[in-house]
């Protein structure tokens, strides 16, 4: 029922930059939260960032420091810059939206490939 697409994903530099954005579609009648998930081989899914209805944020410790997130005000689109760019941060990120239409429910996107590499 909610669409959630991704877009800047790719291939990074080490000490690179990049702005992955995110927009979730639909039927919404509330916003609560959005926010990244990573997932890399052999590691666990992590928290990367999140922002809430009230614009709280929360940054993963892995990030924190050099990674922004930040809502289009009043929209169901978020964007996340990082800057300083990692080897480690190679991961496949996948966006969330905890919206309601109606009921309040999570909806993902399909993940974006983000590679870091010299």
């Amino acid at each position: 029922q909610v669409q959630v697409v991704e877009s800047g994903g790719g291939v990074v530099r080490i000490g690179g930059s990049l702005t992955l954005s995110c927009a979730a579609s639909g039927n919404i009648v509330r916003f609560y939260g959005m926010g990244w998930y990573r997932s890399a081989p052999g590691n666990q899914r992590e928290a990367v960032a999140a922002i809430f209805e009230d614009g709280t944020i929360i940054y993963g410790d892995s990030v924190k420091g050099r990674t922004t997130i930040s809502r289009d005000s009043g929209k169901n689109k978020i964007d996340l810059q990082m800057s300083g760019l990692k080897d480690e941060d190679t991961a496949i990120y996948e966006c969330f939206a905890d919206v309601s239409t109606g009921q309040r429910r999570q909806f993902w996107g399909q993940g974006t490939q983000v590679t870091v590499a010299s």
